[in-house]
């Protein structure tokens, strides 16, 4: 069965689920997840996890992320970009290229980011969105988030701006646009937004689904899951090692510095995640094949 990750450039106008359903069909493979939600409108790096590497879904979602956003000043809407309903148009000539450039400041590191009504987030047993769409708005505790960096790409008009931002998980880009334009007095909403880099992988090792669906062989397109833990160091442990990793046990390694690993079996086969503490390897989470017998 094909196991491995794909990096897809997911096409506007789908949902991230919709990339899912297609790979499920294209692989003959049930077991298909995705690292990292993009809204209908968006496009850029998904990575697709197919067979057993589905089991790094989780390490992806976590990851950090890169994006190239339109900002849209002078208008503001009810799902905070340009697909939704415009609540507010103010003028937004004498804010200029300095403007929208000085005020980025107060938004990166870490900053606090109230969610929008727009989103699948749940209070109270309800998601927001299913609640906005019935025109109720609720209270939302304002989450803490990190920008690792934001900058103005181009000034593309007196309204329309690109932004470069990298930033943690959690991270909403249009509630980033809609704060900006507020504290530039004038309001503001995303336009476009582009992922750039997810999980480490950056644009260039994207695939289109039209590439995927035209390849001779789909399978040959899959990365290994390792490649997603590229960062970690690498870990080739011997037999008796191997045995106690394979079955979940902590291993006495005095010599190992703490940290996370890759841990291989002597014939390079990825075994799983480990960390080392204070001499001690234990698997995080495992990766190898398991045989039927």
């Amino acid at each position: 069965m094909p196991s491995g990750i794909l990096i897809i450039d997911k096409p506007q106008g789908w949902t991230s689920m919709d990339v899912c359903a297609k790979l499920r069909g294209i692989f003959q493979e049930k077991r298909v997840g995705h690292g990292g939600t993009l809204d209908p409108m968006a496009t850029g790096v998904l990575p697709v996890f197919v067979g057993r590497a589905t089991r790094a879904v989780e390490f992806a979602e976590k990851s950090d992320k890169e994006y190239i956003a339109g900002l849209k000043l002078g208008v503001v809407t009810n799902t905070q970009d340009t697909s939704g309903e415009v609540l507010e148009r103010r003028p937004v000539a004498h804010i200029g290229h300095q403007g929208v450039y000085d005020i980025l400041e107060q938004f990166r590191g870490d900053i606090l980011q109230v969610p929008p009504m727009y989103s699948a987030i749940k209070i109270n047993g309800k998601k927001l969105y299913e609640l906005a769409r019935k025109g109720r708005e609720v209270e939302r505790p304002a989450r803490p988030v990190t920008i690792h960096s934001l900058e103005l790409e181009e000034m593309e008009g007196p309204e329309d701006f690109l932004l470069r931002v990298r930033c943690s998980k959690g991270t909403y880009v249009r509630t980033l646009c809609h704060d900006i334009g507020q504290a530039l007095g004038c309001g503001g909403c995303m336009s476009s937004l582009r992922r750039t880099m997810a999980a480490g992988f950056p644009l260039q090792d994207s695939r289109t689904l039209e590439q995927v669906q035209s390849a001779p062989d789909p399978a040959a397109l899959l990365l290994p899951v390792d490649s997603i833990f590229s960062d970690r160091k690498k870990l080739t442990v011997d037999r008796a090692t191997e045995k106690m990793v394979r079955n979940g046990m902590t291993a006495v390694l005095p010599h190992l510095d703490s940290g996370e690993y890759r841990a291989y079996a002597i014939g390079g086969e990825f075994l799983a995640l480990c960390r080392c503490r204070n001499g001690k390897l234990s698997p995080i989470k495992s990766f190898y094949e398991i045989q039927k017998r």
